[in-house]
């Protein structure tokens, strides 16, 4: 569960893969930001 593994985040980071352990964006993000824009 390192560097070797596939389906963990390290490994993803390792392989330079994404997934559903390693999103492109975080929708937390997003919204948040998108909070601050409409309340301005």
């Amino acid at each position: 569960m390192g560097k070797g593994d596939k389906k963990s985040r390290k490994g993803k980071i390792a392989k330079g893969t994404y997934g559903n352990r390693r999103p492109h964006k975080s929708n937390k993000a997003a919204t948040t930001s998108e909070k601050q824009n409409a309340e301005k």
